[in-house]
């Protein structure tokens, strides 16, 4: 087999173009969480690897260096890169965005599983590091956060793991191959390998590592391996209830701590083994995101190991659909929706904290409530961040093979070749991300044949979490989606769907309003109709951000580059990446404030300007406006000519309010 031929010092084979090896001694993927000792400081587990990494680069496959991994290899004439980084972004290659079809697609012809040789850029990194003294004896892992395409990693010249799912962190037990003193960590990576048949996204084609990395330890024999949390309600909506599925390594006993957002414990009833019931909770909704603390203790049966602790944050809120309604806490919200790309105008594919917290900014000053990930999984960072500040999130799977279309009897994804790949991938989103409050709908990914390949996914994470409902919009609302969740489907289509006693499923537009150039102008015809059709629920805009990169020029002047400006030798499809709401360097533009306005939340309604009379109507399903202020003003070509005085606002969720100014002051009359 050619896993056990890699196991030889000098590996061989080329799981690069094997879509049945996708993985070699690659840790099994967990819920994102950081352990740490009782009682001792996080970070003396860890060690960060991101940094300037000593590089390599070669244009094509067969021109990589093969002993890159040696220990008395000279690179001292190597260039630099950072991790995390992207190599286009740093002067290696020009980056490639085509819509439709694979990088190579007007230079190559596909044939899965094999890929280009030819112009299939090869990264190499090199990286001495000295382990601290207190991890002797420790496990060491090595954790890559997501590296494009694929990587190849050695220690100390000793062959130690292969992985692909370029989106999803790759970890690997390095404690065989490091020792005190000097280490050296080697990787290679690739800029096509198989996994590029399941990433065709329409977006930037960039390579290297775009997340942090990193190096932790635990104990060998004593450890939290994963813990996957399933925090719903009661019937009634007032209760939580938590359900704990530890993997441990290791005899000893668990125990678990909820503490509240103020730090206070929360009375946990047992309600069978790994169950509990909470009295009176705070239920959790992107209106309303509250969050608990889970604090899990493993302590070891060996009294010489020291004790680990999990921390977890906690949302409870159930998620079902009924009578063809999506409910969140047992109402039908609506999706004022967006996709993100995972896009920075001067990193690419790395996207720091403070840009997703700007993001999400936006998009809550723009009314945005919901997040699709197109179409691949974000940094966990993100789905942390969606969690804290309250963004529904549907989840989508690191799959896409648009170049393939969609006929059964000619696309390959819908053969056996790629059922490994496509079950792989889906397992890795859910794997991760199940924990997260946010996320209320997981998608099989997008753009590919639906067919066996996807049941078989469906099965899986329907056997892995009942607690969510599945989106796959390629199913055409077919078994495999519990949602009906069309592209571009038009108003009218829209309201004939949602007006059909038999239309089971929720309706939401997993892209609509394409939102490039002059565009915009239908999302009233839109959401006259969602807020009439109780089974038509919103969608999500194509897309947030203009996907401009921000190229700095000899002279000192910068511009926001595309598609185009790097197509003299690869495909492009030119400008059609920047359709997004918001500029690169997050600007609105104009069609941004037309959504801003149909998704606002707090409408003014029945106006009487005469007699300062003025209706609000509370568009949120759990937030009340008691305690808000409002101050409305009358305005003609823009100027100010009314100005009604301060009203307070206590309007409920779902409800209107009438409130009469009782002063009025005219600062200036225009006759029209």
């Amino acid at each position: 087999m050619l896993t056990a031929l890699w196991a030889n010092a000098q590996p061989t084979g080329e799981p690069w173009m094997d879509l049945q090896v996708n993985e070699i001694n690659r840790l099994p993927v967990h819920t994102s969480f950081i352990a740490q000792d009782e009682n001792t400081a996080t970070m003396s587990r860890f060690l960060s690897l991101d940094g300037d990494w000593k590089f390599h680069w070669v244009a094509n496959l067969n021109e990589r260096p093969t002993d890159f991994w040696r220990l008395d290899l000279d690179d001292s004439t190597w260039g630099t890169m950072p991790v995390p980084g992207m190599w286009e972004l740093n002067g290696y290659g020009d980056p490639v965005y085509v819509n439709i079809g694979f990088p190579w697609r007007d230079n190559w012809k596909n044939d899965p599983p094999r890929v280009p040789v030819q112009d299939n850029h090869v990264g190499t990194y090199r990286r001495h590091i000295t382990l601290p003294a207190e991890w002797k004896g420790k496990q060491v892992i090595a954790h890559f956060g997501s590296v494009t395409s694929n990587i190849n990693l050695w220690v100390n010249g000793q062959f130690v793991g292969y992985a692909e799912d370029s989106k999803t962190a790759a970890e690997f037990d390095i404690t065989p191959y490091v020792h005190e003193g000097d280490n050296l960590i080697a990787f290679q990576v690739m800029r096509w390998c198989d996994g590029t048949y399941s990433e065709d996204q329409d977006f930037w084609r960039l390579s290297g590592v775009a997340r942090s990395s990193y190096l932790y330890c635990r104990d060998k024999s004593y450890h939290i391996d994963d813990l996957r949390v399933t925090a719903s309600l009661t019937d009634d909506m007032k209760d939580g209830t938590l359900m704990i599925s530890p993997v441990i390594t290791g005899k000893g006993t668990l125990t678990y701590r909820l503490l509240d957002a103020q730090g206070k414990e929360v009375t946990m009833t047992p309600a069978g083994e790994n169950r509990w019931m909470i009295p009176d909770i705070n239920p959790w909704t992107a209106e309303t995101p509250n969050l608990y603390s889970l604090i899990t203790t493993f302590r070891p049966t060996d009294k010489k190991a020291k004790s680990e602790v999990v921390t977890i944050r906690v949302g409870f809120r159930r998620i079902e659909i009924k009578n063809g309604q999506l409910l969140v806490n047992g109402k039908a919200i609506y999706i004022k929706g967006a996709n993100r790309h995972e896009m920075d105008p001067d990193g690419g594919y790395v996207v720091s904290r403070e840009r997703m917290i700007a993001d999400i900014k936006e998009m809550k000053r723009m009314n945005i409530n919901a997040v699709r990930t197109c179409h691949y999984p974000d940094d966990p960072m993100w789905y942390d961040l969606c969690d804290e500040y309250g963004l529904y999130v549907f989840a989508e799977a690191n799959q896409e093979g648009h170049g393939f279309h969609y006929d059964p009897n000619t696309a390959p994804t819908y053969k056996p070749m790629f059922a490994k790949p496509i079950l792989e991938r889906n397992q890795h989103n859910v794997s991760v991300q199940f924990n997260h409050p946010s996320v209320i709908v997981w998608s099989l990914g997008n753009e590919t044949c639906d067919g066996p390949n996807f049941t078989a996914a469906r099965d899986w994470i329907r056997s892995v979490d009942p607690s969510r409902p599945i989106h796959w919009e390629r199913a055409q609302g077919g078994e495999n989606t519990d949602l009906m969740c069309p592209m571009y489907a038009s108003p009218e289509w829209c309201e004939r769907y949602a007006s059909k006693p038999e239309s089971t499923k929720p309706l939401i537009l997993c892209e609509y309003n394409h939102a490039m150039g002059n565009s915009g102008g239908g999302l009233m015809e839109y959401w006259d109709a969602v807020r009439r059709l109780p089974k038509f629920q919103g969608g999500f805009v194509w897309d947030f951000v203009d996907q401009g990169l921000r190229v700095k020029t000899a002279d000192g002047k910068e511009y926001f580059s595309y598609g185009g400006d790097y197509n003299t030798h690869d495909p492009s499809d030119n400008n059609f990446n920047c359709n997004g709401l918001v500029s690169p360097d997050r600007v609105w533009n104009p069609h941004a404030y037309e959504t801003a306005y149909y998704y606002q939340n707090v409408w003014a309604e029945d106006v009487n300007v005469q007699q300062g009379d003025i209706a609000v109507r509370n568009e949120f399903f759990f937030r009340s406006l008691s305690n808000v202020k409002m101050r409305w003003q009358l305005l003609v070509d823009g100027e100010s000519v009314l100005n009604g005085e301060e009203l307070n606002l206590n309007a409920a969720p779902q409800s209107r309010q009438r409130c009469c100014s009782t002063s009025i002051s005219c600062s200036r009359r225009k006759s029209r």
